[in-house]
């Protein structure tokens, strides 16, 4: 007798259509044979579903089984077959029959005594049913609350194999999971931290706002102490919320790699991703066999911080460089490509000099200048070239440190950062890009006109600093945003002038 049923499989942060196909024929002996290029996790499902079938109190077929997935030329990986192939088994066995296995995906892990247990992917799962036009997918109800999030699908959460079955069979209803998605928005989208805990550090705060108006790649530097990692972990609380689609894109990488919060099944805050600086290239940009998600993926739609700068390797650091621009990261192997997005703001921090106290009038630098130049040339030029923003974060003063007087909030830079974004969303209504820092040439030079004495400014500066028409261009999109800021439809030489002024240290540092 053949059974058979639908389930998904994971390849990078897809979820992939598998059918699951049980055959059993008479036998002199009990065998199971699982073929359609089963990872070593599938293989073992046999083991685990045989002793899972017995506990539940249903019958080991003595007879020979042939399980199939299919497509036979696709890769089969994680313990989420074994639900399936149980229901397949039984089924083949004519143990139970069902109406419903065209109408609903099956997947899950389970445990010897027959209990499910949670699988990782299960959104993109949902997601991908959704797509298939499929009425429902029955999941371990540990995992239930992540596949709800697709409101077009019904989710059944089941607790057992006995559940699924008697589901499946129509003797037992299961209602599907509450989606929740307001409610988890709600519960899960405050943030602990505020800018008004950092004392001082105005002007870091105005570049940190012009960053995150037009999503801009900001570089801070300055002596240990200053501030700079407390100004960066509080950057996500001045970007605009997280959107349902934002969220649901995010919330994707983190459950295939399974790395969600307990009981937190949507992410509803943007991501802060910080990876220590002896991080490995595949750990940044994502890699493996098969391939996953790094962090740059991580922290698509959020922040991804990268201090102490010049400790990074410089090999590890290039291949950034592509992703920074594109906002996807493709990982080729031999038989496939695996494409992760990367829409990130990147922000780095560094000290000066290998001591860090060079320009600190407290304490004294004993650094050799070629010491210094060894050092930032760490970092290469064309990478600093795709930071727009870069700035001085000296030590704060006593007073300022003392004082009671609390800076400036998270909720009044947040106000300037939405009116901002609101001006650009005027701006680029019809247009796929979203932020001045996405603009293409073609726009820099329809939206970015300047008047003669701009334009003069602007020559003499691209000819003294030496800036390339990648810095030319970056330059007028952070002018873009302080007009934007300012509330004015011109670029006016006020504008322009700061932003020069965010690539002095390019000049000062790395030449």
């Amino acid at each position: 007798m053949l059974a058979k049923l639908k389930t998904f499989t994971l390849l990078g942060i897809d979820a992939l259509p598998v059918d699951v196909e049980v055959d059993l024929s008479p036998a002199a002996l009990p065998k199971t044979i699982l073929v359609g290029l089963p990872e070593t996790a599938v293989k073992e499902s046999t083991h685990r579903v045989e002793r899972a079938i017995v506990n539940s109190g249903f019958t080991r077929p003595q007879d020979r089984v042939v399980i199939n997935l299919a497509p036979g030329d696709l890769p089969k990986q994680a313990p989420s077959f074994d639900l399936p192939i149980s229901i397949g088994v039984l089924i083949g066995s004519g143990q139970f029959q069902s109406d419903r296995l065209d109408d609903y995906a099956i997947v899950g892990e389970l445990a010897l005594e027959g209990y499910t247990r949670p699988v990782k992917g299960a959104l993109s799962m949902a997601i991908a049913a959704a797509a298939e036009g499929m009425k429902g997918i029955i999941v371990p109800a540990e995992s239930a609350a992540e596949a709800a999030v697709v409101e077009d699908i019904e989710v059944i959460p089941v607790d057992s194999l006995v559940a699924a079955v008697g589901f499946l069979a129509g003797s037992l209803d299961i209602e599907p999971a509450p989606s929740r998605l307001e409610q988890l928005f709600d519960e899960f989208s405050t943030y602990e931290v505020d800018f008004c805990d950092v004392r001082g550090q105005e002007v870091a705060k105005r570049a940190l706002t012009l960053a995150a108006t037009g999503k801009h790649n900001l570089l801070m530097i300055g002596p240990p102490g200053s501030g700079k990692t407390m100004l960066a972990k509080r950057l996500p609380t001045i970007l605009p919320r997280l959107t349902a689609a934002e969220s649901i894109e995010t919330t994707r990488i983190y459950s295939v790699l399974g790395q969600l919060r307990a009981g937190q099944p949507l992410l509803a805050t943007r991501p802060f991703r910080s990876p220590h600086h002896t991080i490995s290239e595949p750990g940044l940009v994502g890699g493996g066999s098969p391939p996953s998600p790094g962090e740059i993926s991580k922290s698509h739609n959020g922040v991804l911080f990268l201090d102490e700068l010049p400790e990074f390797n410089r090999k590890t650091l290039e291949v950034m460089r592509q992703p920074l621009e594109d906002g996807i990261v493709t990982i080729s192997r031999a038989l496939r490509t695996s494409t992760f997005p990367c829409n990130f703001m990147l922000i780095a921090a560094a000290n000066p000099c290998p001591c860090g106290y060079r320009g600190d009038t407290r304490r004294q630098c004993n650094c050799t200048p070629p010491q210094i130049e060894r050092y930032m040339g760490r970092i290469s030029g064309p990478l600093l070239d795709r930071i727009d923003i870069h700035i001085e974060v000296p030590a704060v003063p006593f007073d300022e440190l003392s004082g009671r007087a609390s800076g400036t909030s998270s909720a009044a830079m947040r106000e300037e950062v939405l009116a901002g974004r609101l001006a650009q969303a005027e701006r680029f209504c019809d247009r796929t890009t979203r932020c001045n820092a996405d603009m293409t040439s073609r726009e820099v030079r329809e939206f970015c006109k300047l008047d003669k004495s701009s334009r003069d400014l602007l020559r003499d500066s691209v000819e003294e600093m030496g800036l390339s028409a990648r810095a030319h261009d970056k330059i007028l999109r952070v002018a873009r945003t302080i007009a934007d800021l300012d509330g004015t439809e011109t670029i006016q030489q006020v504008h322009l002038q700061e932003a020069v002024n965010y690539r002095l240290l390019d000049r000062d540092l790395w030449s």
